[in-house]
């Protein structure tokens, strides 16, 4: 009797064995980024073509910096964090929740005003928010959404916080301004040019914010620290930071550093 229920605990023992070092093989097989939404269109690009040569998948966590950075520091298995302005990924860093040396700035990005296609009394600059036409101004959350900070920014450069603090909606993120503007739920949006080129049928660039209304619109990414993918993790970095990687973001607007 001993005997045979030595043999099913040693079944059971050795199969749980088996049965992780199969979840760590597969663990080997994928990788997960948690990117700036701004990036996705250009990442998912980026991603079929690291999977294409590496047969890794790539996993895209997309939204606001500042959420995704939360989450990273949560515990959230994440391989690679790409964020849309520094002070995201400087607290990760400050943390020692990135490894040294993956870290690189490798896009950079503008500030566009943006309304509706065919809208009548659009404002012509960041002067015309102020008109009492204007009645909604979708921006970024600042506390979460880079592109709200630079948003908050460019309306503080030109004096316009206090006119039109009442009319500003927040969204979660950078594309949920894109979906008022387009859907004409709100008379205006501010966000990156990259994002207004993705639907330029629907949404009219009226005014570019110039560089000295704002912090630099630059993207760090890195390997965050923990991560069981490194090679891998690395490996798509090192793509991104690639004359391909660059090809391809440069095709949906995105500017060198």
């Amino acid at each position: 009797m001993r005997r045979r229920v030595f043999t099913l605990l040693l079944l059971v023992v050795c199969g749980s064995a088996i049965s992780t070092d199969i979840s760590s093989a597969e663990s080997q097989k994928e990788i997960i980024v948690s990117a700036a939404i701004s990036l996705k269109n250009a990442f998912e690009e980026i991603g079929r073509l690291y999977e294409a040569k590496s047969g890794v998948k790539v996993l895209f966590n997309l939204g606001a910096s500042g959420d995704l950075a939360q989450q990273i520091e949560g515990g959230a298995p994440v391989d690679i964090f790409a964020s849309a302005a520094q002070k995201d990924m400087e607290e990760l860093d400050s943390k020692g929740m990135i490894i040294q040396g993956t870290r690189s700035n490798f896009v950079a990005n503008s500030i566009v005003l943006i309304v509706p296609k065919g809208t009548k009394n659009a404002p012509a600059s960041f002067g015309g928010l102020k008109a009492k036409e204007i009645r909604k101004i979708a921006v970024g959350n600042p506390k979460t959404v880079p592109a709200g900070r630079y948003a908050e920014e460019v309306l503080t450069y030109y004096k316009l916080l206090p006119i039109v603090k009442d009319k500003l909606i927040f969204t979660e993120n950078v594309r949920q301004v894109l979906d008022y503007v387009v859907r004409g739920e709100v008379d205006a949006g501010i966000v990156y040019a990259t994002d207004a080129m993705t639907i330029v049928k629907e949404v009219k660039i009226v005014a570019s914010a110039p560089e000295e209304s704002h912090m630099p619109v630059v993207y760090p990414i890195a390997v965050v620290r923990g991560t069981r993918n490194e090679a891998s993790a690395r490996a798509f970095v090192a793509l991104v930071l690639s004359p391909e990687g660059r090809r391809i973001l440069q095709e949906y607007g995105f500017k060198n550093p």
